[in-house]
């Protein structure tokens, strides 16, 4: 029971800080190791699969909602293929490096992981030509000459 609860935990803390996306990773060797993997093992397709499930549960917020068309059941099968790529990363793909990230770091090495995983698979999605357009159309919106006065050096 004991080690069930730990691994609870433990999924547990690695799915939020994936979520939150808390602030930089700060890895040690055996984290990036893990990092490494997760990465290196997960697809194109995983790592879009990722950020949908990121955008699915993001659009539960409140300030979202009303712009997000997400039904409960796209969120479920999302949340569900996941998890299970969560588990094929830690218990198939990257077994050894997961285990030796946990026994020498702890499990917030399975948090940085996890958080770098989700940082590459977000830096993909905004490289999509069609999202970088999305962003670029705030430009037009910007005004630049105002942004520079107010950081320009006082005298």
């Amino acid at each position: 029971m004991r080690r069930r609860d730990h691994a609870k935990r433990v999924g547990q803390a690695t799915l939020l800080a994936l979520a939150l996306n808390a602030g930089a990773a700060q890895a040690g060797p055996y984290s990036d190791d893990l990092a490494k993997c997760l990465v290196e093992s997960t697809t194109t397709t995983d790592k879009n699969a990722l950020v949908k499930w990121m955008f699915a549960t993001a659009a539960l917020h409140p300030a979202v909602k009303s712009i997000a068309s997400i039904t409960d059941a796209e969120r479920a099968q999302s949340t569900r293929s996941t998890a299970e790529l969560f588990v094929k990363l830690l218990t198939e793909s990257c077994r050894a490096q997961a285990q030796q990230a946990v026994k020498y770091e702890g499990a917030t090495a399975l948090q940085t992981g996890f958080q770098i995983l989700g940082q590459v698979a977000a830096r993909e999605l905004f490289a999509d030509p069609n999202v970088a357009q999305g962003l670029a159309e705030l430009e037009q919106y910007i005004d630049s000459r105002k942004i520079e006065q107010a950081l320009a050096p006082q005298r």
